[in-house]
């Protein structure tokens, strides 16, 4: 048995024990099971529990692992964001309208995961339909942060963040439509990684913005984000927006020097609006990056300050075309004893939705509906373009960007319920990279207050092996991921 507690190990350091026989599959497995029984009750960060399917994977996992033929993560636990179709498990996208909803089929990324042996051990909690930026939008009541359990994790992906944060499981799916992986990271103390835009198949990934919409790994460490990128990257033929690129070994660039690499600093993310004490952290961490020989330059994104309304026109707009599938008849929640067909829908949908998703769509469609198509929807699409040749025009003269990943530090539960706008703007820092399609991940870099903050790494597209190595190399100096919360250790 290794030193630390296996809560406490990288996946890396996982794999190496389940080859050495250090302890079984079914053991880590049982492990993580227990601390979900004993901790989750403060957290809320699962949904669906999958005990016994667990087990039993885990058991077929030390089968491969003794016949030899096991694969790099083999039986290591994991827990999936319940956004995720999984056949014959409740996938409730943290809404009432799914709560009695069983896929009936996996989806790409739950097969490439079951492929690689992994071990699900449950569906983890989210904003409903992912729509919320602190997982209190969720049917199940909102997640908590372990760092401190008054706070939010994050969203739309805080049941991940705050599981993998205390130790509830060694790494977690999460999905980024304008931050939802990178800004629970940031908030928790973990490594988040949104990959380009169809790197990752969104075939079965339940639809809320689809142009936008993007899976990634959550973990301890940008070494264990290239482990589970290299198992599940890759073109699907069932995902019209799945890119044919070759998949490279992530883990192959880790170790590179990064001398020489020019890192842009975007002045726009560099404001008043920053809290100070997080820009000086994050100047500490910037300072580490040169250290290591990386060049630092001032660069523009002068467009920064329409991205949040260009996003919020756009993934509505979206949203409000996906949602229009839940109406009461073929799956989900359906209202009681329908006068009619359009008793069936309103009711169905007026019960079935929460107050932020219902904001969405109204919003969503008005600015769909004919005369302020032209107004709103086609001048968004214009200007999320001009975002998109910002980001072109930069990385002409850098290799990637280093900006913070959000402008506060985990905020009270409740703080800002009551103010949406307040709400959107804590992903300010993360919604471009959306706009434009492009990787990013947030890694720990500090604490301010005794709450985590994250580093942001962007890079070109299909650029993950960069942003993996800069992380990785900046962690081999660093300690801050391998800090976990004292009541979670």
């Amino acid at each position: 048995m290794s030193q630390s507690p296996l809560h406490q190990q990288t996946l890396s350091q996982l794999a190496s024990g389940l080859h050495k026989k250090s302890f079984s599959s079914v053991e880590l497995t049982s492990h993580f099971l227990d601390r979900i029984k004993q901790y989750d009750n403060q957290l809320n960060s699962y949904i669906t529990v999958c005990d016994k399917t667990a087990l039993a994977q885990a058991k077929a996992a030390d089968e491969r692992l003794a016949q030899g033929n096991a694969g790099p993560l083999t039986g290591i636990p994991i827990g999936q964001k319940d956004i995720f179709c999984t056949q014959g498990i409740k996938t409730s996208c943290g809404s009432k309208m799914l709560d009695n909803f069983i896929a009936p089929y996996s989806a790409t990324l739950i097969e490439k995961c079951d492929t690689a042996g992994m071990v699900m051990l449950g569906k983890l909690n989210m904003d409903e339909f992912a729509m919320g930026s602190s997982t209190e939008n969720s049917f199940y009541g909102p997640s908590k942060n372990p760092w401190d359990e008054n706070t939010v994790p994050g969203g739309s992906s805080g049941g991940s963040a705050a599981a993998v944060a205390g130790g509830l499981c060694p790494i977690a799916t999460g999905t980024d439509t304008g931050g939802s992986i990178r800004q629970p990271a940031s908030f928790c103390g973990i490594t988040g990684l949104k990959p380009t835009y169809g790197r990752i198949s969104r075939y079965g990934m339940i639809a809320f913005a689809s142009s936008f919409d993007q899976a990634g790994p959550m973990t301890r460490t940008a070494e264990d984000a290239a482990l589970f990128l290299n198992a599940v990257a890759g073109f699907d033929p069932k995902d019209s927006t799945s890119c044919e690129e070759p998949v490279p070994d992530y883990t192959q660039t880790l170790n590179d020097s990064i001398e020489g690499l020019t890192l842009g600093l975007p002045k726009e993310y560099f404001t008043d609006d920053l809290d100070s004490s997080i820009a000086t952290t994050l100047n500490d961490a910037i300072e580490a990056l040169k250290k290591l020989g990386a060049k630092v330059k001032e660069v523009s994104l002068p467009h920064t300050d329409y991205a949040v309304p260009t996003y919020y026109i756009l993934a509505l707009a979206e949203c409000s075309s996906n949602l229009s599938r839940y109406d009461g008849v073929r799956f989900g929640y359906r209202c009681e004893n329908p006068k009619n067909l359009t008793d069936l829908y309103e009711r169905s949908r007026g019960e079935g939705f929460a107050d932020e998703v219902k904001r969405r769509i109204m919003l969503g469609t008005y600015t769909l509906s004919a005369g302020y198509y032209d107004a709103y929807y086609l001048k968004a699409q214009k200007v999320r373009r001009l975002i998109a040749q910002d980001f072109h025009k930069a990385f002409a003269d850098v290799d990637m960007l280093v900006c913070p990943t959000s402008p506060t530090t985990a905020f009270g539960l409740g703080e800002k319920t009551s103010d949406p706008i307040s709400m959107y703007l804590s992903d300010i820092y993360t919604i471009a990279v959306n706009l434009a399609g492009l990787p990013g991940m947030s890694i720990p870099a500090g604490f301010v207050n005794e709450k985590p903050i994250g580093l942001q790494l962007i890079g070109q597209h299909f650029q993950e092996s960069k942003l993996l190595n800069v992380g990785h190399q900046f962690q081999t100096v660093t300690d801050w991921h391998s800090n976990m919360p004292a009541n979670y250790r």
